[in-house]
Protein backbone atom coordinates (compact mmCIF):
# COMPACT_ATOMS: atom_id res chain seq x y z
CA UNK A 1 0.00 0.00 0.00
CA UNK A 2 2.82 2.41 0.86
CA UNK A 3 4.44 1.71 -2.53
CA UNK A 4 1.21 2.60 -4.31
CA UNK A 5 0.88 5.84 -2.36
CA UNK A 6 4.49 6.79 -3.22
CA UNK A 7 3.85 5.96 -6.88
CA UNK A 8 0.71 8.15 -6.95
CA UNK A 9 2.58 11.05 -5.35
CA UNK A 10 5.39 10.77 -7.92
CA UNK A 11 2.89 10.74 -10.80
CA UNK A 12 1.07 13.75 -9.35
CA UNK A 13 4.35 15.66 -8.95
CA UNK A 14 5.32 14.92 -12.57
CA UNK A 15 1.86 15.96 -13.75
CA UNK A 16 2.09 19.23 -11.82
CA UNK A 17 5.56 19.87 -13.23
CA UNK A 18 4.30 19.29 -16.79
CA UNK A 19 1.56 21.91 -16.39
CA UNK A 20 3.88 24.28 -14.56
CA UNK A 21 6.36 24.13 -17.44
CA UNK A 22 3.61 24.72 -19.97
CA UNK A 23 2.46 27.75 -17.95
CA UNK A 24 6.03 29.07 -17.96
CA UNK A 25 6.32 28.58 -21.72
CA UNK A 26 3.00 30.30 -22.30
CA UNK A 27 3.79 33.32 -20.11
CA UNK A 28 7.31 33.75 -21.49
CA UNK A 29 6.35 33.81 -25.18
CA UNK A 30 4.07 35.97 -27.30
CA UNK A 31 0.98 34.39 -28.85
CA UNK A 32 0.90 35.16 -32.58
CA UNK A 33 -2.52 34.72 -34.20
CA UNK A 34 -1.95 33.86 -37.86
CA UNK A 35 -5.44 32.44 -38.44
CA UNK A 36 -7.97 34.78 -36.80
CA UNK A 37 -11.51 33.70 -36.00
CA UNK A 38 -13.51 33.69 -39.26
CA UNK A 39 -10.49 33.20 -41.53
CA UNK A 40 -10.02 30.29 -43.91
CA UNK A 41 -7.28 27.67 -43.83
CA UNK A 42 -4.48 28.60 -46.26
CA UNK A 43 -4.61 25.25 -48.13
CA UNK A 44 -8.18 24.07 -47.50
CA UNK A 45 -10.58 26.93 -48.18
CA UNK A 46 -13.56 24.92 -46.89
CA UNK A 47 -12.12 25.15 -43.36
CA UNK A 48 -13.20 28.30 -41.53
CA UNK A 49 -11.75 28.89 -38.07
CA UNK A 50 -14.36 29.56 -35.37
CA UNK A 51 -11.63 30.55 -32.88
CA UNK A 52 -8.31 32.35 -33.09
CA UNK A 53 -5.48 29.97 -33.95
CA UNK A 54 -1.77 30.65 -33.91
CA UNK A 55 1.48 29.77 -32.24
CA UNK A 56 3.94 30.77 -29.56
CA UNK A 57 6.66 32.97 -31.01
CA UNK A 58 10.18 31.63 -30.57
CA UNK A 59 9.13 28.01 -29.98
CA UNK A 60 9.20 24.89 -32.10
CA UNK A 61 7.09 21.79 -32.45
CA UNK A 62 7.30 18.52 -34.42
CA UNK A 63 6.39 20.24 -37.67
CA UNK A 64 9.22 22.78 -37.32
CA UNK A 65 6.73 25.57 -36.66
CA UNK A 66 5.94 27.23 -33.34
CA UNK A 67 3.91 25.49 -30.63
CA UNK A 68 0.28 25.75 -31.77
CA UNK A 69 -2.27 27.65 -29.70
CA UNK A 70 -6.05 27.75 -29.82
CA UNK A 71 -7.20 30.97 -28.17
CA UNK A 72 -10.69 30.98 -26.68
CA UNK A 73 -12.95 33.71 -25.37
CA UNK A 74 -11.91 33.68 -21.69
CA UNK A 75 -9.95 36.91 -21.11
CA UNK A 76 -8.00 35.33 -18.23
CA UNK A 77 -6.34 33.03 -20.79
CA UNK A 78 -5.89 30.07 -18.47
CA UNK A 79 -4.35 26.84 -19.71
CA UNK A 80 -6.38 23.89 -18.45
CA UNK A 81 -6.12 21.52 -21.39
CA UNK A 82 -4.05 20.57 -24.40
CA UNK A 83 -5.14 18.62 -27.43
CA UNK A 84 -2.98 15.90 -28.95
CA UNK A 85 -3.47 15.35 -32.66
CA UNK A 86 -2.49 12.72 -35.20
CA UNK A 87 -2.40 13.53 -38.91
CA UNK A 88 -1.87 10.44 -41.06
CA UNK A 89 -1.49 12.48 -44.28
CA UNK A 90 1.43 14.43 -42.79
CA UNK A 91 2.65 11.50 -40.73
CA UNK A 92 2.88 13.53 -37.56
CA UNK A 93 1.53 13.95 -34.07
CA UNK A 94 1.45 17.21 -32.12
CA UNK A 95 0.31 18.79 -28.89
CA UNK A 96 -1.55 22.09 -29.13
CA UNK A 97 -2.33 24.46 -26.24
CA UNK A 98 -5.95 25.35 -25.50
CA UNK A 99 -5.76 28.80 -23.90
CA UNK A 100 -8.80 30.49 -22.41
CA UNK A 101 -11.17 27.99 -24.00
CA UNK A 102 -14.65 27.32 -22.65
CA UNK A 103 -16.03 23.78 -22.62
CA UNK A 104 -17.95 24.52 -25.83
CA UNK A 105 -14.82 25.87 -27.50
CA UNK A 106 -12.85 22.79 -26.46
CA UNK A 107 -15.56 20.58 -27.96
CA UNK A 108 -15.35 22.58 -31.20
CA UNK A 109 -11.56 22.11 -31.33
CA UNK A 110 -11.81 18.36 -30.68
CA UNK A 111 -14.46 18.03 -33.39
CA UNK A 112 -12.36 20.19 -35.73
CA UNK A 113 -9.69 17.47 -35.82
CA UNK A 114 -11.85 14.37 -35.43
CA UNK A 115 -14.12 15.27 -38.34
CA UNK A 116 -11.41 14.67 -40.95
CA UNK A 117 -10.87 11.10 -42.27
CA UNK A 118 -7.14 10.80 -41.56
CA UNK A 119 -6.94 12.86 -38.40
CA UNK A 120 -7.65 12.18 -34.78
CA UNK A 121 -7.43 14.14 -31.54
CA UNK A 122 -7.75 13.69 -27.81
CA UNK A 123 -8.00 16.37 -25.13
CA UNK A 124 -5.72 16.04 -22.10
CA UNK A 125 -7.20 17.86 -19.11
CA UNK A 126 -5.24 19.51 -16.36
Amino acid sequence: MLFLLKFILIVMACDNLFWQRLDELLTSKKIVIDRPKGSRHPRFSEIVYQLDYGYLEGTSSNDGEGVDVWLGSDVERGLDAVICTVDLDRGDAEMKLMVGCSEEEKAYIENFYNSWPKMGAQIVWR
